[in-house]
């Protein structure tokens, strides 16, 4: 997801297998050009605390990102104690719920994993254009 909670990537898998493991595919899966990082411009991926073991680093250090990982709820305080970047957890449940609205999507009634991988692409694609045009398409 981007910033403002747009989706980027579609990977599928399996329900019991943990996000952290499919970090790498995620990652090779971005489909927008990211400028190139630099010491004075790094760019930074926020994660929970479940990514925070050897194949998440191993991810995240192959993709050139800094890696901020805080606990679930912790915030980043300034040297007087105030707020400055606030949990952003809601930028993943958004679209989470957008994609959740199409039938064929909440159950996953196809028996090729292309098939339903190609269903959340098509998916990606209305709700990027939904964000575009400001169109209303659910709901």
């Amino acid at each position: 997801m981007e910033r403002t909670g747009g989706p980027l990537a579609v990977v599928v898998a399996g329900a019991n297998v943990h996000g952290c493991k499919l970090l790498a595919q995620t990652l090779d899966a971005v489909v927008v050009e990211r400028p190139t990082p630099t010491p004075e411009q790094p760019q930074h991926l926020c994660l929970d605390r479940g990514y925070d073991n050897p194949t998440g680093h191993a991810a995240v250090a192959e993709h050139g990102y800094a890696l901020p990982i805080r606990r679930v709820g912790e915030e980043t305080l300034n040297p007087q104690g105030a707020n400055t970047c606030p949990a952003r957890r809601w930028v993943v449940e958004r679209p989470l719920a957008w994609l959740s609205r199409g039938r064929a999507i909440l159950v996953r009634y196809d028996e090729r994993a292309s098939s339903y991988l190609g269903l959340l692409k098509v998916a990606c694609i209305l709700i990027w254009f939904r964000r575009v045009h400001q169109v209303r398409l659910w709901g």
